[in-house]
């Protein structure tokens, strides 16, 4: 299985920014609250399939499985856009998420 990391999807979302450029907001910081909120619609939509179908929607013979990636894409979509938006590089959030990772070893 190949590896899916931040900085293809960074590059997967650039291009379809570029593409959508005179139909979609401009990527920048005043856009990226916008792409929170949409964000945090997607994820929504992702718990109510939960609420719907509870952990059958993880099951690999349920057809909900697939609406549930599919709703799992869009929320990592937005999150590349609001990276974008906040000028976040993949190295700069490997670092933060590699600190709070070892606080978190620590923690309990």
């Amino acid at each position: 299985m190949d590896d899916f990391g931040i900085n293809e999807m960074r590059s997967m979302q650039i291009a379809l920014q570029e593409k959508y450029k005179d139909k979609w907001e401009k990527i920048s910081p005043e856009t990226g609250k916008n792409k929170l909120l949409w964000m945090i619609g997607e994820i929504g939509e992702v718990i109510d399939i939960i609420k719907k179908h509870g952990s059958k929607a993880a099951e690999q013979e349920n057809p909900e499985r697939g609406h549930l990636i599919e709703e799992l894409a869009d929320v990592l979509m937005y999150y590349n856009d609001v990276l974008l938006c906040y000028g976040i590089s993949a190295e700069e959030l490997k670092a933060a998420y590699t600190e709070k990772f070892k606080k978190n070893m620590d923690r309990w």
